[in-house]
């Protein structure tokens, strides 16, 4: 009987989804053809290729401590807390979390990501008291994941992975639990949510949970627009994240095609049952860039608000992006990043003997692109009383409810950065305080170092 670790569990999980999605959402695979196909011709790796993130929304806690209980299983821990209910124009009632492996090693052998969002039913600004009374009752009543994946994902996270027919059967039922239901919608049920929010609906108004979209990485996110849009397919009206300007990606750049029609069933009100249409899923993919230190995201969010209040004059928010970021003075290139402060990098040594840094490829997520990705593909705006005292959701409210600690991306990236650093000191035989006196192989010119990170 073949053991498999949690690494190729995880493989297997990402690999059977995208199956499944694509069978569900042909235009996934119109996404996953062109993103391949422009990574083929500048040169991309296995690991770009193969990159996918997920998106999934539950409704509660409890929910939620099961999703954290299956991906753990994977080894996909929660990294980052999301509060998404102020970072777009519409309603957005979800705070999420991002599941991922931890270290470079597990990221190379598979990177998959699920972003995961949970119902804000606590908050009065959506939902009435009475409401939110129908809501938890309803939410409480159902069973999104079977006790069997939950014992399975148990033993493979006890036993870091699973063998024969475990491991065949964790996969399906991890598969089987994201797929979209054949079971009616009580229609008057799901259109009272709609109102409120199309994602609420999404979310509270159905019996079961479902992929919202899967997303490939792709490493020129422009291009793929166009591409994408010559084959027929509405994309949103922008790309979410950074613009593309004159110096090196930074961060997470997303777009997707719109949310298309998807057919459904639905229970009347005289217990009749017919169809309808729901559109809340679409194809998203991705750009990643370079992961910045909290000194380069204060600066990341500065040249974001200045971009706005261009843009707020009329002019497109691409040619006010363009305009704000080539005449900043945000370092040009990595080297200059990495001298200011800006970005993480790692550190080798060369076979010359020299050190040597390499960037830190940003591998979580930013509110705002995300709300936006949301906004770009709803329907309506929903409703929201802003008078009225937002429900706190925080980190250690995450923490709590997941029964296990929230990594802080820049943590990671600040740890992995500091690892590398270490490792060199050690095979030059300095202690690591010599570190920010070492010459480092910085786009082939050697270079001082300043402040490394």
């Amino acid at each position: 009987m073949t053991f498999e670790s949690k690494a190729q569990l995880r493989t297997r999980f990402a690999a059977s989804l995208s199956t499944m999605y694509g069978r569900e959402v042909p235009a996934y695979a119109t996404l996953v053809d062109v993103a391949t196909k422009i990574n083929a011709e500048l040169g991309g790796n296995d690991r770009v290729t193969a990159e996918r993130h997920g998106a999934i929304r539950v409704g509660t806690p409890r929910e939620l401590h099961q999703v954290g209980q299956i991906f753990r299983g994977f080894g996909m821990h929660p990294v980052g807390f999301y509060d998404l209910r102020d970072a777009a124009n519409v309603a957005v009632p979800v705070v999420s979390t991002a599941f991922r492996p931890l270290d470079a090693d597990e990221l190379e052998r598979n990177p998959f990501r699920v972003f995961t969002s949970m119902l804000a039913v606590d908050d009065a600004r959506f939902f009435s008291a009475d409401l939110r009374e129908r809501l938890k009752t309803y939410l409480d009543g159902r069973t999104l994941f079977s006790e069997e994946l939950l014992m399975l994902a148990a033993r493979a996270t006890e036993y870091e992975g699973l063998a024969g027919a475990d491991a065949d059967r964790f996969v399906e039922l991890a598969t089987t639990a994201f797929e979209l239901s054949p079971e009616p919608t009580d229609r008057a049920w799901y259109s009272e949510l709609a109102e409120i929010s199309a994602v609420a609906a999404d979310i509270g108004g159905v019996t079961r949970t479902h992929i919202n979209h899967l997303t490939p990485r792709v490493l020129d996110i422009d291009e793929l627009y166009r591409r994408l849009q010559a084959r027929g397919l509405e994309m949103i009206d922008r790309i979410q994240g950074p613009p593309r300007w004159k110096g090196p990606d930074v961060l997470l750049r997303q777009t997707s095609f719109r949310a298309l029609d998807e057919q459904r069933l639905f229970v009347e009100a005289d217990g009749t049952i017919s169809p309808g249409a729901t559109r809340v899923r679409f194809g998203e993919v991705e750009q990643r860039g370079i992961a910045l230190t909290p000194l380069g995201r204060q600066r990341y969010d500065a040249l974001m608000a200045a971009t706005d209040k261009v843009a707020a004059t009329g002019v497109s928010w691409h040619e006010a992006a363009r305009t704000v970021w080539d005449g900043s003075d945000f370092p040009t290139d990595e080297a200059g990043l990495r001298r200011a402060g800006l970005a993480y990098f790692t550190y080798r040594v060369n076979a010359a003997g020299i050190v040597e840094a390499a960037p830190i490829v940003y591998e979580d997520f930013l509110p705002r692109s995300a709300a936006g990705i949301f906004q770009s593909n709803l329907t309506g705006t929903g409703t929201v009383d802003g008078e009225l005292a937002a429900a706190r959701y925080d980190i250690d409210w995450l923490a709590d409810t997941l029964g296990c600690a929230v990594h802080v991306p820049e943590q990671l990236y600040a740890a992995q950065s500091m690892r590398s650093r270490h490792a060199c000191c050690a095979e030059l035989g300095i202690d690591p305080v010599e570190f920010r006196g070492v010459q480092v192989l910085d786009n082939n010119s050697i270079l001082e170092t300043t402040d490394v990170r």
